[in-house]
Formats: structure tokens, sequence, C-alpha cells
């Protein structure tokens, strides 16, 4: 039905390979490409049978990224590359015309401050060059999204309240290490938390609001409030809430690591000198941490990652809670990652066959919440996410 080319070899690249490479029916032509080529030949090799063709490309660069398209001609590109890069990969698929979808937006790599206001930019060059552009399409955001959508056309009238709930109970069994690229995952947890309410933004110190939360199969775990980008364009899209937040779990050791690395200045974005030369403290601290893609042999338990939603649906008030737990060990099983990528992953290839498909197909730049979320929620179940709901229970928040 279609080419796609995908950009990054990690842990969530990985999985993207494998699940486009599993609907052969949908994804005719796949090539896989990063800054280091033998990464991708690797994942290649280990999917096998010849499904996947391999290139090496800078995604910082606007010209190799376009000589690449102009190669390959694939009809869209699934980002998973580092934040910093979506917008060179983007004015790319301008110039190549090529459609694009991502899972994370963008943020300045001299900054840790990332907002859709970039990306929503793009809007009007994307209708002009008549490309659809799918942003955020991994599980938080993405899944997240379309699960707040799916609720809103089928379970209410109004949706008032949002609380996105995402709990990592499984157990890497390293002394510290993160489930994404350090550098974004430590810049990411490290921020002010922000949530919307009444109208506003409501700005915290980091990890100040938290409580257990109870999470299915899984039960009670300490669950931090914290921003998280689809907030942001969830409470544009749905103008009736009257609050939306985002809570994430930590483990207390997790949260003594990252003070410790913020303390001693590792979790630094920007240069220092030493011994003569330039260095990032934090990118050196990525170096040395464990590697997120090679997490997935010894992992154990669950993830569970849901939307826990309060309003109203024929003049009564109705709460629904929307989730999806996934193991570890069958993620890693199935792909050779753990979970986290693993439901980062899944997404993104799901959001592509949505274009190709023309399921979600509209010139612009699009949240997941824009498109019509059934046919999602319908390959959510097949492609190894699906999802339980649960009506009338007690939110817990």
């Amino acid at each position: 039905m279609g080419r796609v080319l995908i950009i990054g070899a990690g842990g969530v690249g990985t999985v993207v390979a494998h699940k486009v490479a599993q609907n052969a029916d949908i994804f005719t032509d796949i090539i896989l490409a990063s800054r280091t080529k033998s990464k991708c030949d690797a994942i290649a090799k280990a999917i096998g049978g010849n499904r996947i063709k391999t290139a090496q490309v800078d995604a910082d660069n606007v010209d190799e990224l376009v000589a690449l398209f102009n190669k390959f001609k694939p009809k869209i590109v699934i980002n998973v590359a580092l934040p910093y890069q979506d917008l060179t990969i983007m004015d790319a698929c301008l110039i190549a015309g090529v459609n694009y979808l991502d899972t994370a937006n963008y943020e300045p790599k001299d900054e840790a401050h990332f907002e859709y206001s970039w990306q929503w930019a793009y809007q009007e060059k994307f209708k002009k060059a008549g490309l659809t552009a799918i942003l955020g399409c991994g599980f938080d955001p993405g899944v997240s999204g379309v699960y707040t959508a799916y609720a809103a056309k089928h379970h209410f009238d109004e949706i008032q309240y949002l609380d996105i709930v995402d709990c990592n109970a499984g157990d890497h069994h390293k002394a510290f290490a993160t489930n994404f690229n350090p550098e974004i995952n430590i810049r990411e947890v490290t921020q002010k938390g922000k949530y919307y309410e009444n109208g506003e933004w409501v700005v915290t110190e980091p990890h100040q609001i938290h409580k257990p939360l109870n999470y299915p199969h899984i039960g009670p775990k300490e669950s931090y409030v914290i921003y998280h980008e689809e907030l942001e364009s969830l409470v544009k899209n749905y103008p009736t809430l009257k609050r939306a937040r985002f809570w994430m779990t930590f483990g207390q050791e997790y949260l003594t690591h990252l003070r410790v690395i913020q303390n001693i200045g590792m979790a630094r974005i920007d240069e220092i000198d030493y011994n003569g030369q330039k260095i990032v403290p934090i990118q050196f601290l990525k170096a040395v941490l464990p590697n997120p893609g090679d997490l997935g042999e010894n992992y154990t338990g669950e993830t569970s990652i849901g939307c826990r939603i309060r309003g109203i649906k024929d003049g009564k008030e109705r709460t629904y809670y929307v989730y999806n737990n996934c193991s570890h060990e069958a993620a890693y099983k199935e792909t050779g990652t753990q979970g986290v990528s693993y439901t980062t992953g899944v997404p993104a290839m799901i959001g592509a066959m949505m274009f190709l498909k023309d399921e979600w197909k509209r010139p612009g730049v699009n949240n997941v919440e824009d498109f019509n979320p059934d046919p999602f929620m319908e390959q959510l179940n097949k492609q190894g996410l699906p999802w339980v709901e649960v009506f009338d229970g007690d939110l817990e928040l």
C-alpha cells in the first residue's frame, strides 16, 4: 500500500521496524535510517526476510534528509529520532513532498522546554503543500489523545476533568537507568510541573503534587504531577475541560538518583570546558548510563497507562477509565525491547497505517485527537496494545 521511511534506530525505532514488517499488506517497502547505519543493519538482520533496507543519515542536516527522501520516495516518514530534530525533518518533508509523523514534540537543544507552538507554526506550509503532519503519535502523547477523543465521541456530552496516568511498575534490575533516551527523559522529569485548571496553567515545583494511585493488576504507586505536551493540545481541542493533569510514577530510589544528578551538575544542558574540550554534562551522563534499548532482556513487570475522565452524559455525571497494561517480558519476546519502547513504537506504526489507509489524511499539522479515533482504537487491540474500559468507577482523583 505504501513506502515508509523510519528515522531512528533506538528502542522505539526497533519496535516500529518490527511492527511495520509485520504488516506487509500496508507497508510494502521499508527503509530504516539513522546516524549510525550499523544499528539499522542489526535491527534489519534481527527482523530478517530482507524486509527492511537501511541507510545512514544525519537528521540535523536538511540536505542529507532531502537527498534520502528523494532517493527512496516514501509516502510518509516516521520520526522516532530526537525531539531536537523534529523541525529539520519537517523542513525536509516540505522540500521533498513527504508526509510526516512523530511521537514527541519539538524542544530546542539548549533549553529544557517543549511546546507545540514551533510545530503548529508549520500549519499553513503543510496545508499549502497538500501534506499531512501527525504530531505526538506515541502512547503519551498519542494513545492518551486517542483515548480522550474516543471518550468524547462515544461516552460523554461534555468532558470536564481529565487525568492521564502513567505507571511503570517494571523492574530493569539496574541501580539507575532511564526507559528512553536519558537526555530527553531527565530533562522532562526534572522541569517544573504544570497542569490546567479553570482556564489557566498552574505551575508547581518539580514533583510537588503527588499521591498514591491504584493501577490495575499493580496496586498503589506514588504518582506525581508533571507537565506533558499532550495537555497543551487537549485543552485546546476540548474547551469544556475544567482541569487536565498528567501523573507519572517514580520510585524513591529513582528520585534520589535524580536529585543527586541535579545537585552535582550532571543534568546541566550547557557546555562546560573539560581538559580543553567542550562537553555537555547530561550528554556525558547519557554515555555512561545503561542504554534504554538494552534493558529489555531482564525487565520484569508491566506498565499501565490510561485516561481517567469525568464529565456529563445525558445530563448525569459519569466517570470513565480507559487503559492498557503492557508486559515488559511480552514486549521483549516479540521485539527485543522493553515495554516503554513498545508502547511508544506500536502507536507510531498504527498512525502511519491510518495515513496509508486514508483514515487519517488531512493537509496541515494535526494532533492525534483531530482525527477519527475508532479505526486507531480497533488497531490497538489487533497490534498488541489492547485496552480496557471501566465505567462509573472510583477515579481516585
